[in-house]
């Protein structure tokens, strides 16, 4: 199965089919994409000027698997990625910014991101709309077309649908504020009309429903969603090359069935930093997905998905922390239309709070690492990332897709295999990318 990851990070920017001027060698920490006109958001930076942009982007997939079983002629394959339309715009303080994406193999589409912004002043604005939640580093933790771990539940480059503030307090200081009533709007899951969600038809991972019961110690469904979400971020400029920052979030998952919501939350902190043509992204997550089954027990795995997949038989552990460290390195060139390469790499590793019981005996949730060397090469409008995706107990680095980020992969009795006995898998990657 084909993972379809996100946007250029060439030096900390953004995407270059809305962001013009930033792929040098210097990197941006993510607080120089805040308030007037920015906002940190994935996609919002536009001319100081009145008008409409459109852009998009068509992205293709060249793989290599190497997963737990032995490989045969078709893990090798090439395949369409996406294709997606952006439009950004601004008349006086008024913008708006829209991204639609299509994954034809996956068989579904969905916003990305879409939102009216006011610049109140130069220091205050507000985005309403499908918008990035502002949590960690922004507007990216990862410098690889895979991101970090953190991606992979919901807590990086998240989008859902509320209001965000962000305001420059000084130069130095950015604080961010934000609710959320509920997810991303979803598009097609398997094909079919979801009619807007709670659903696996998205960008970000969502908590979202599981219908058989699989993740809970009674069997019992588990009618959940998101519903009611609160976020505040502050990051301060150390120097004008280091920013350091915490990352605080609340979040309501609802049960329809009990018609009762759990309070849940993420707390994050996170340092991006430039030292020269170097650039270093750090952080630590603790997170506690409250959330209970039809029954009323407390969940020890949530179910979330994306991309209309969600992680079948594992979920995700409703608790634990995660560790992130990236390192990138920018380098300009002249050859022919090559101006810039960015090797990098990035590490994640997530230790689980949680227990599976088999057979009348507990076992630990097993932990998932998660790590990718690998670089990126500017051509004008074409970007490519090359990479080699490692993992251990990650869900898009297996034959059985959707395992890794719950109980782990299970033996033949149904227990936890410890990780240190499990087979790093590996993926050999290569994005290619036309962004106008």
């Amino acid at each position: 199965m084909s993972l379809y990851a996100d946007d250029v990070k060439a030096s900390g920017a953004n995407d270059p089919s809305v962001t013009s001027g930033l792929f040098s060698n210097s990197f941006a920490p993510s607080s120089a994409y805040s308030s007037a006109g920015t906002a940190t958001s994935a996609t919002s930076s536009v001319e100081n000027e009145d008008g409409f942009q459109i852009g998009g982007a068509l992205r293709y997939n060249i793989a290599s698997e190497f997963y737990e079983s032995d490989q045969v002629a078709t893990d090798t394959y090439g395949t369409l990625d996406t294709w997606r339309i952006n439009v950004d715009g601004q008349m006086s303080d008024l913008t708006l910014s829209f991204e639609y994406r299509f994954y034809p193999t996956f068989n579904t589409h969905f916003l990305k991101h879409g939102f009216i912004g006011y610049n109140f002043t130069d220091n205050l604005n507000m985005e309403l709309g499908v918008n990035q939640v502002p949590f960690g580093n922004l507007a990216f933790n990862s410098h690889s077309w895979w991101f970090n771990l953190p991606y992979y539940f919901g807590l990086e480059d998240d989008h859902n649908m509320g209001i965000k503030f962000s305001y420059d307090a000084s130069d130095d200081l950015n604080l961010m504020f934000a609710y959320y009533r509920q997810q991303d709007p979803a598009g097609p899951a398997y094909g079919m009309a979801s009619f807007g969600g709670p659903g696996a038809g998205t960008y970000s991972y969502n908590v979202i429903p599981d219908e058989d019961g699989d993740l809970s110690s009674t069997g019992a469904p588990s009618s959940i969603q998101e519903l009611n979400q609160f976020n505040v971020r502050a990051a301060y400029m150390v120097t004008p090359e280091i920013e350091i920052g915490a990352s605080g979030q609340l979040q309501g998952i609802y049960n329809a069935v009990l018609d009762d919501t759990e309070y849940g939350h993420a707390i994050a902190l996170h340092t991006d930093a430039n030292f020269g043509l170097f650039n270093l992204k750090l952080q630590y997550i603790n997170h506690d997905y409250a959330a209970k089954d039809d029954a009323g027990e407390t969940l020890d795995r949530v179910q979330m998905g994306a991309y209309g997949d969600p992680y079948y038989g594992d979920g995700v552990a409703a608790r634990g922390n995660t560790i992130t460290a990236g390192l990138a390195y920018s380098h300009d060139v002249g050859w022919g239309p090559i101006s810039n390469i960015q090797p990098y790499i990035n590490y994640s590793w997530m230790t689980k709070d949680g227990e599976l019981e088999v057979g009348g005996q507990t076992y630990d949730f097993e932990d998932t690492h998660m790590i990718v060397p690998g670089f990126m090469i500017t051509a004008g409008g074409i970007f490519t990332y090359v990479d080699l995706a490692i993992g251990k107990n990650q869900p898009w680095l297996t034959d059985a897709f959707g395992t890794g980020l719950g109980a782990g992969h299970l033996d033949a009795n149904g227990a936890p295999i410890p990780v240190e006995d499990l087979d790093w898998n590996m993926r050999f990657n290569i994005n290619i990318g036309y962004y106008f």
